[in-house]
Formats: structure tokens, C-alpha cells, sequence
């Protein structure tokens, strides 16, 4: 074994570290070697969604001195930063999993011996609130306990900027730069000015509700479709209160709950993985559905800025729809009836990621909305409104991973906020005598039938990511001719950010910050785009199709169709 390694972990027996993290890992040099690999092989950095891993003893785990080394990093960067301010404030939130309020209250505890004031929600929130907060209390920065939609095991630390919106270039390496100093957990001010913290509790809940009431384009529908049947899951995580809140503020009356799901739990004990999309997470949700003859179904992920939803297909079985489809609906709906009421302006936006459904700027085309496209990760998505604010006006923007906002006010993905204006969308459908899925494949007869897959390849460990790395190196050596039958016209890769036209050989620089993502596009028109995640062991595959349906009586035809093609070209890619 790398000697390194033990040399990284025999400094946790010796320096100041609590009793019960020493026994941990000395039970790991003596006994368990794999786990220690594992646990101190390397640092836990920021990705797309910050630092995330699993909860335990080490470097690469999440512990109260990983996010203590963190906190303190940020602390110091944030001093430099706003070095003219007589007094610095961040906000602090945490979700339901296991250890995040005591990871929370470290967090708050070490900012605020930094001399910042802290405001510290009194109980689990949902992540956008916390963005919310930031902007509303003017606060430099922010920090959410979060591992989202990951296993049980996961916990994790997303720092926010001045602006609402997560941290990125300059300051994301520049808060690694300053956390890889603190090499001394005695570096770190574990010892809080208790007078410093300010407790947020549920008077704020009411103005950020009241905030997102705002977004209603369709009151008077909702009056007449308010008795429409909606069943909601938390999955035990922090949409239990404020998701049926919100839904009752835009005035839905008849929202169905899961009494087993509502219980807050970081063990997560009703579900495999409390993630919105896979099908088994809403099972429960479906049962209830079919049992109540609802016609909606809206379920959150842990942290509450993700949503999924079921709806019914046209022989009437709910089925789950992918973030591609939910994205495109909420974006037809927002633009349609901005322009349908006149608020159109002329400045609009909407704001997409590349590997999230180009049916989302064909709808904006349509209506003269101008759109941008950005690297994954809704960080980049807040990066565009702040360069934009006061300029141009933001309607609303999604990514496929389930995650949705409307308006300026929050900087990060809402689930909250998504779940009311999805509803409010279903009720429209409904009150021009549709269902939300027909809605869906009359936007297909207007602009193109695009079919959207996601494959997930696990690779976990450090065995896993040198795998995954192998991979993409092999895709940039020996790209594909052709997929599905049709040759492959042109490259993006991001890491060289190069576009690259095979049929010319002409190559074009992408203007966007570097990211190792490469996409192939096909002469047919299909898109496959190779990922490895920021915050998952694995590597993601999105394969997007697109045909032309002439009529919504095509759909199924061209459905089945299309869907042959996607498990071609999983062959074709070698999955």
C-alpha cells in the first residue's frame, strides 16, 4: 500500500481528534486495509454540487473535520473577499439525512468563532430556502448539508455565493486552494461565539412561500381545477411541510399524502434510494394514485430541490416522466402563457443544460425567447441570471436531472417552487380538457418528437474512478464512426473545449469553462453525450433522439420506434 496513505492517516491518531474517530481509524491501519485506502487515498474536493462522499473516519469521508477543514477554508476565503465589509453573513441549512445537524451547527459553530453572523435554520430545510435566505438577508455566502438524492451512507457540503447561487470559477478552486492550507485541525475554530447565530425558524417559511405565490400565471384556473387530486411524497426528506404549503398557497385543495413517507428518516426506510427517478421511489406514491383516482404525482428528493412526477398515459397507467419531458411541459407552459396574458417584454430567457433536451430552445425559437445553453450542474444555470440581472429577464430554465426554476429570487433548482407551477401546468391541461400528458405529445406534433435515455455506469472506489478515466480517454482515441447506422459528423469535447466538424475538419472553440464531457452528434440527428458525474461513482451516458411526428396519432408508432434506436446505440457505445 501507498505509504502516503498511511502516513495521512497516522496523523488522525496523533493530532486532536475525538476518541471515537482515533479507534476508527486505527482499527483501519491494523485491520482493514481496503477501508483505509478508501478512506484517505485522496481529499474530498468540489465537484458540480460541492463535496460529497460517505459519512465516516478519514480524508475522503464526510466527518466533522472534513466539513470543519471546509468550513474554515471557505471562512478565510470569504475574509479575503469581503475584507471592506464591517460585518460578513452567511446562511447555514441542513436536510434530513443522518449527521446533518450536526454537521450544520459545526458549520455555523466555526463561522461564526470567524466573527460572521450566521444564520442557522432551527430544523431541516429545503436547499433553495437556503438560497432564498442568502439573497433575502444579503449573506456573502452560504453553506447547505446535503448528499441530495444519494444513498443513506452520503452526506455532504455545498457552498453558495454572494449571489444565491453556488460556488463557481475563480472562487470554487480558490476555496479548495485555501481548505488544502488547512493541513492542522487546530487551524480549524471549532469553539463558536454562540451571540453570533441567529436562529430562522417558521415566520421565513411564510415569506419565501409568499415570494413563490408570485410565480402564479393562472390563478383563476387553479380556482376552477383546485379540487384536482395531487399526491405528494417527501420520500422522508425536507419537502414534507413546505411543498404541500406551497401548493396550498397557489391554491390546490386536495393534496393526498404518504403517512409512512412523511416521516423525516436519514436511514431512508420505505425506499432503496430516495431518488425521484428511479420508478421504485415512487412506488408508494403510485399505490396511493391509483387507489385515490388522482392525477397527479409529485415526489421530492432528501434535500428538496429535485421533483419527479407521474401522470397518466393515454390508456390512462400513470407512468413516470423523465426530466427531459417535465422540463419541456414547465417551459411550454411558463412562455405560453406569459405571452398569452402580454407580459412578454422582448428581454426574456430560458436557460438550459447541454445534455438536457433541445426541445427546450426549439420551443424558445418559436416564440422569440432567447436561450443559453450551459455546462451540467445548476450552478452554471445561476452564473447565467447574475450576468444577466437587471439586463434581461429569467422565466425559467431546467437540467434532465429533475431539477426546475422560475424567476430570480432563488439561485439554485427548486423542487418547492417546481412542484406548484407542474401543478399549476396540470391544471391548465385539465381545464382545456386535456391530460398533462397529452399536453406533452401535442408539444411533440408542434416541434418534433425528441426521446431522451439515461445510462448510469457504476465504477466505484478508486479502482472505479480510474476506470471511468480510462474510459473517456478511449472515447477521445477511437471515437465512434457511427451510431445507430448514422455516421458521426461532429465532436465537442469540453476538456479540450474544441468543437470538432468531421465533415470539414474544421474545428471551433467552445466558449464555456473546461469540463470532461464529450458529445458525439450524428448525420440523423442524434446527440449522445459521455459524463462522468461530479458527485456519483459513475459515468453517464445521455442518448437523445429526435424524428418529426406529423400528427399525435404517430405517437406510439414513433415512441416504440425510437425507443429500438436508443438500445441500438447502447450497443453501439459498448453498454
Amino acid at each position: 500500500m501507498d505509504t502516503q496513505i498511511r502516513k495521512k492517516a497516522a496523523l488522525w491518531l496523533t493530532g486532536n481528534y475525538d476518541a471515537q474517530t482515533k479507534a476508527q481509524v486505527q482499527e483501519m491501519l491494523d485491520n482493514n486495509e481496503k477501508e483505509l485506502i478508501e478512506s484517505f487515498y485522496k481529499d474530498l474536493e468540489f465537484g458540480t454540487g460541492g463535496m460529497r462522499g460517505i459519512m465516516g473516519a478519514g480524508t475522503n469521508k464526510i466527518n466533522i473535520y472534513t466539513i470543519g477543514a471546509a468550513t474554515q477554508g471557505l471562512s478565510n476565503y470569504v475574509k479575503s473577499s469581503f475584507s471592506k465589509l464591517p460585518q460578513i453573513s452567511v446562511a447555514v441549512a441542513h436536510d434530513c439525512r443522518n449527521n446533518s445537524r450536526l454537521f450544520a451547527e459545526t458549520c455555523a459553530n466555526i463561522f461564526s468563532a470567524n466573527g460572521f453572523k450566521v444564520y442557522l435554520f432551527e430544523s431541516l430545510r429545503p436547499t433553495p430556502e437556503l438560497s432564498f435566505a442568502m439573497r433575502h438577508y444579503g449573506c456573502q455566502s452560504g453553506v447547505v448539508i446535503t448528499a441530495s438524492h444519494n444513498p443513506k451512507e452520503y452526506n455532504g457540503f455545498k457552498a453558495y455565493w454572494d449571489d444565491g447561487g453556488q460556488v463557481v470559477a475563480p472562487h470554487d478552486k480558490n476555496i479548495i486552494t485555501q481548505v488544502q492550507k488547512i493541513i492542522n485541525i487546530d487551524d480549524i475554530k471549532f469553539e463558536p461565539i454562540k451571540e453570533n447565530i441567529i436562529a430562522i425558524g417558521n415566520d421565513f417559511d411564510e415569506i419565501y412561500i409568499q415570494k413563490l405565490k408570485e410565480l402564479s400565471l393562472s390563478p383563476e384556473i387553479i380556482e376552477r381545477q383546485k379540487d384536482m387530486k395531487i399526491v405528494f411524497t417527501p420520500i422522508h426528506g425536507t419537502g414534507v411541510k413546505l411543498v404541500p404549503q406551497a401548493l396550498a398557497a397557489f391554491g390546490f385543495k386536495n393534496i393526498i399524502n404518504i403517512p409512512e413517507q412523511d416521516i423525516t428518516d436519514g436511514n431512508f426506510p420505505t425506499v432503496v434510494s430516495p431518488n425521484p427517478e428511479n420508478a421504485e421511489a415512487l412506488s408508494m406514491a403510485l399505490k396511493k394514485a391509483k387507489a385515490t383516482s388522482a392525477e397527479l404525482v409529485l415526489a421530492t428528493d432528501p434535500d428538496a430541490d429535485r421533483v419527479g412526477i407521474a401522470v397518466k398515459d393515454l390508456s390512462g397507467e400513470f407512468i413516470l416522466l423523465n426530466g427531459n419531458q417535465t422540463a419541456s411541459v414547465l417551459i411550454y407552459y411558463l412562455i405560453k402563457k406569459r405571452l398569452d396574458a402580454g407580459k412578454m417584454a422582448g428581454n426574456e430567457y430560458i436557460v438550459k443544460t447541454i445534455v438536457t433536451s433541445e426541445l427546450l430552445f426549439d420551443i424558445a425559437k418559436k416564440f422569440n425567447v432567447e436561450y443559453f445553453d450551459t455546462l451540467t450542474g445548476f450552478k452554471f444555470i445561476a452564473e447565467i441570471i447574475k450576468a444577466n440581472e437587471g439586463k434581461k429577464l429569467f422565466i425559467g430554465g431546467g437540467e434532465e436531472s429533475y431539477g426546475y426554476l422560475a424567476g430570480e429570487f432563488v439561485r439554485d433548482k427548486d423542487a418547492v417552487m417546481s412542484a406548484a407551477l407542474i401543478a399549476e401546468a396540470a391544471a391548465w391541461a385539465k381545464d382545456m380538457g386535456k391530460t398533462f400528458y397529452e399536453l406533452l405529445i401535442d408539444i411533440y406534433a408542434e416541434f418534433g418528437f425528441y426521446k431522451e435515455a439515461l445510462v448510469n455506469v457504476v465504477k466505484k472506489g478508486k479502482s472505479g474512478a480510474e476506470e471511468i478515466s480510462k474510459m473517456m480517454d478511449n472515447y477521445r482515441a477511437n471515437p465512434p464512426k457511427q451510431i445507430a447506422g448514422s455516421p458521426v459528423v461532429l465532436i465537442k469535447d469540453y476538456k479540450t473545449r474544441e468543437t470538432h466538424d468531421l465533415k470539414s475538419d474544421e474545428k471551433i472553440e467552445i466558449k464555456m469553462p473546461v469540463s470532461n464531457v464529450l458529445q458525439f452528434f450524428t448525420q440523423s440527428g442524434t446527440k449522445v453525450t459521455v459524463r462522468p458525474s461530479g458527485t456519483e461513482p459513475k459515468i453517464k451516458f445521455y442518448i437523445g433522439l429526435k424524428a418529426q411526428m406529423e400528427n399525435k396519432n404517430e405517437f406510439e408508432a414513433l415512441n416504440a420506434k425510437l425507443a429500438a434506436q436508443i438500445n441500438d446505440i447502447k450497443v453501439d457505445m459498448g453498454l
